[in-house]
């Protein structure tokens, strides 16, 4: 499922925007129909997946050797809402999003530094990867739900 970059990017690009669209209808049904548990329900998806898509873009973003602005724009466009897409369809026009995962080392000089040796060893084993990546996302969102929401509580 997840067997380049490109394709873990964009199955999380979409989710992310698709989230906007739980969170936006909890807003109008908490605004028209008093319905805050709709806020309460697409708001923590939309949480989730927003920490997972932007673990996903660091995580592409060291093994394909972005320079800083591509994280940023890629980060970022989950602030706004639906622009993760265009972000994710720039970033392979671009052809940032080219090419394997790295699970070996080559001939550049940067494969041996210890972060890369450290990324290498966690995409040869996903599983691995995949769960400590989970476990970090729901302690992040943990951490937040006990912060609270955006703007306090009502």
């Amino acid at each position: 499922m997840f067997r380049t970059p490109s394709r873990l990017f964009r199955i999380f690009a979409i989710a992310e925007a698709v989230t906007w669209t739980l969170l936006i209808t909890g807003l109008i049904l908490r605004a028209t129909m008093d319905l805050s548990m709709a806020t309460l329900i697409g708001g923590s998806i939309h949480g989730f997946v927003f920490l997972c898509y932007g673990a996903t873009a660091i995580l592409v973003a060291k093994n394909n050797r972005w320079t800083p602005w591509p994280v940023v724009v890629a980060v970022g466009s989950a602030i706004i809402p639906y622009l993760t897409v265009p972000a994710e369809i720039w970033l392979h026009r671009t052809g940032r999003l080219a090419g394997d995962w790295r699970r070996d080392a080559g001939e550049d000089p940067r494969d041996h530094a210890w972060h890369d040796r450290l990324l290498r060893f966690f995409l040869v084993r996903p599983v691995l990867l995949g769960g400590l990546g989970a476990v970090a996302v729901a302690a992040v969102f943990t951490v937040l739900l006990v912060i609270g929401p955006p703007g306090g509580r009502a």
